[in-house]
């Protein structure tokens, strides 16, 4: 018997009976011979945590647009902090870690630069709109590895899928990871917007602070413990913290995302969005081989929306100025 094998052991005497077992995958769309050392999921949590993508988050904006100061949370912060919360749960639930993990870091490896405003952007112009928990799938099925993909289990990728709105996804472990997505970004996102000097925390609502309580710590707590104690058999959150949390969101919605002090930037992600759009589509060669080759297998638009969505914030407003911006010159 070698590690995995007794990894995989492992897991049948100690998950409940609903978690989901490695060694009952469903396999990948491409066979592999097995890790001697790593299941399934395991493998694939270390092959997201490795590829492009995953270190491009770095640069990518979660909220505000190129904050002054180091404090802020970018997309891979927010990533971080979704896997710490679903694997706090799954381990509690003695779920899949490992799974939930996977899931956790891979869920948002296609969005965009410039956030949820890129986003926007970039659904307008496409001729099949643009989501980024479906771009986050292609990223791992088809754009790492120069085409080949990662080759993720079918768990890990019917979790990223299915991580923002729609059908939930198939596994305990993936419905964990769509509930730590929304606790972490809301709750990080109050603390961010209060460091932005863009909301004052007792203007949050009192019947859902009452419930939820006064800090992000208390708050995040609050809905870890009630998903604990609701969960059996499938993960399900209390009636009045969810209902508190919903409030909450909404909240956040009506306030602090459509703040103009927070939001006056993104004004002109449309103008360099576009911008490039139209400027890649006409000249296609000037992307690298890998978007060119896409070009003519899968069309222009399609090429250049990769190669657009996977841009981080820095690297696109570099790319702007240097196509569209004049340059200084020097005469000698």
């Amino acid at each position: 018997m070698d590690v995995r094998q007794r990894t995989e052991e492992i897991e049948h005497m100690t998950f409940a009976p609903w978690a989901t077992f490695s060694d009952q995958s469903r396999g990948r769309m491409l066979p592999e011979e097995q890790d001697p050392i790593r299941p399934v999921f395991q493998r694939d949590r270390d092959r997201v945590l490795h590829c492009k993508a995953f270190r491009r988050l770095k640069q990518k904006t979660q909220v505000f647009l190129s904050p002054e100061g180091d404090l802020y949370r970018t997309r891979l912060t927010h990533t971080l902090e979704v896997s710490q919360i679903a694997r706090t749960i799954a381990r509690a639930l003695r779920l899949n870690e490992d799974l939930t993990e996977a899931i956790s870091l891979a869920h948002d490896l296609g969005h965009t630069p410039f956030g949820h405003a890129g986003e926007r952007a970039l659904n307008e112009l496409c001729p099949d709109g643009f989501k980024h928990y479906m771009q986050s799938l292609r990223v791992v099925d088809k754009l790492e590895k120069d085409g080949r993909g990662l080759n993720l289990t079918w768990e890990v990728r019917n979790g990223i899928v299915t991580h923002t709105k729609g059908t939930w996804a198939a596994t305990p472990e993936g419905r964990i990871v769509r509930m730590a997505d929304q606790i972490a970004y809301v709750n990080h996102d109050i603390e961010d917007a209060v460091r932005a000097g863009v909301l004052d925390p007792a203007t949050l609502p009192k019947d859902c602070t009452a419930v939820l309580g006064q800090t992000k710590s208390a708050r995040i707590t609050t809905m870890i413990n009630s998903i604990l104690a609701n969960s059996d058999g499938d993960v399900k959150v209390g009636a009045e913290e969810n209902e508190a949390f919903l409030a909450l969101r909404d909240f956040m919605y009506a306030t602090v995302y459509v703040d103009k002090t927070a939001k006056r930037e993104e004004q002109k992600v449309d103008k360099v969005i576009g911008e490039l759009y139209d400027y890649y589509l006409n000249h296609v060669d000037r992307m690298s081989n890998f978007y060119i080759q896409l070009a003519y297998q899968e069309g222009r638009e399609r090429a250049v929306t990769d190669y657009i969505s996977g841009m981080s914030d820095e690297f696109a407003i570099r790319t702007f100025e240097e196509l569209f911006v004049p340059q200084k010159w020097h005469v000698l």
